[in-house]
C-alpha cells in the first residue's frame, strides 16, 4: 500500500471511529434480514467469493444497465423521439440521485455501515476487502439503490418487459449482495430505491422533460460530435459513480 493509500485508510478508520456513537440501533426489521442472510453466509461459504466479485465490479452494475439506454436511443422506433427524451431524462435522474445522495448523506444524522459495527455481531463475508473501498459516508440510503433503481425505474417506463427484467436484476445482483456483504441495512436499500424511483418519475414528467430534453436534442441535431462525446463521459461517469474523480478529489483535499 502506498503512502497516499495509508494516509487515506488511516483518515477512513479514524472517522468511522469517531462517528460510532451517532450510530443508531438496528430495527427489527434490519435484524431479521441480515440475521438470515448471515446465517446463509455461514453455511453457504462458497457463495461468499462469487457475492464479493460481483459486488465490487463495474461490469455487473452499470455496465449491464447503461448500455440498455444506447440499445433504446438507437433503435427503430415510432416513438423514436419521445423515447429519446426518456433516456435524456435518465441520465438526468441518475445525475440528480447521485446529487441527492451526496446532500442527504451529509446533513442526515450518520449511520455505520454494518461490517463496521462491532455491537451487531454479525460475521459479515466482508473479509479481504479493504474498508477503504468504502467512502466514510453514511450508509443511509443507499447510493446504489438510488442510481440503479432510478435508471431501471426509466427503463421500464419505456419497455415494460425489458424494465421488469431491469429492476429484478438490480435489487438481486447490484443491492441484495450490498446487504449480504454488510455494506448496507435493507431500510438503506428499501429508502435509497424510493428516492431512485420518485426522482425518476418527477424527471420523466411531461412537463418537466421536454423543457431541458428538447434543447439537448436540439443540440445533437447541430452537434453531434460533441454531443455524442459528452454523451459517452456521461455514461461511463455514471457506470463508475463517479468514483475516479472522487478519489482524485479527496486525494487533493487530503494533500
Amino acid at each position: 500500500m502506498n503512502s497516499s493509500s495509508l494516509r487515506s485508510n488511516v483518515w477512513l478508520r479514524s472517522s468511522i471511529t469517531g462517528r460510532a456513537g451517532e450510530d443508531a440501533k438496528m430495527n427489527p426489521f434490519d435484524t431479521a434480514i441480515q440475521a438470515f442472510l448471515t446465517h446463509t453466509a455461514m453455511t453457504c461459504g462458497v457463495l461468499n467469493h462469487p457475492i464479493r466479485v460481483i459486488a465490487d465490479l463495474y461490469t455487473f452494475k452499470g455496465l449491464v444497465l447503461v448500455p440498455i439506454l444506447g440499445w433504446i436511443w438507437f433503435k427503430p422506433s415510432q416513438r423514436g423521439e419521445w423515447e429519446r427524451e426518456m433516456v435524456v431524462a435518465m441520465i438526468a435522474s441518475g445525475l440528480l440521485a447521485l446529487a441527492v445522495f451526496r446532500v442527504i448523506a451529509r446533513y442526515l444524522p450518520f449511520r455505520m455501515r454494518p461490517m463496521f459495527n462491532p455491537d451487531l455481531h454479525f460475521n459479515f463475508p466482508s473479509g479481504g476487502l479493504d474498508p477503504a473501498v468504502l467512502p466514510a459516508w453514511s450508509s443511509f440510503p443507499s447510493d446504489h439503490a438510488m442510481l440503479w433503481i432510478s435508471v431501471a425505474m426509466g427503463i421500464f417506463l419505456v419497455r415494460r418487459g425489458v424494465g421488469v427484467l431491469a429492476l429484478l436484476y438490480t435489487a438481486s445482483v447490484i443491492l441484495l449482495p450490498r446487504v449480504y456483504l454488510g455494506w448496507h441495512y435493507p431500510t438503506d436499500i428499501l429508502a435509497g430505491a424510493a428516492i431512485g424511483v420518485i426522482i425518476t418519475w418527477c424527471m420523466t414528467r411531461d412537463p418537466i422533460r421536454t423543457r431541458f430534453s428538447a434543447p439537448i436534442l436540439g443540440w445533437m441535431q447541430r452537434f453531434p460530435g460533441p454531443f455524442y462525446a459528452v454523451m459517452f463521459a456521461l455514461c461511463f461517469e455514471l457506470v463508475t459513480q463517479f468514483n475516479e474523480l472522487l478519489i482524485l478529489g479527496r486525494t487533493l483535499v487530503q494533500g
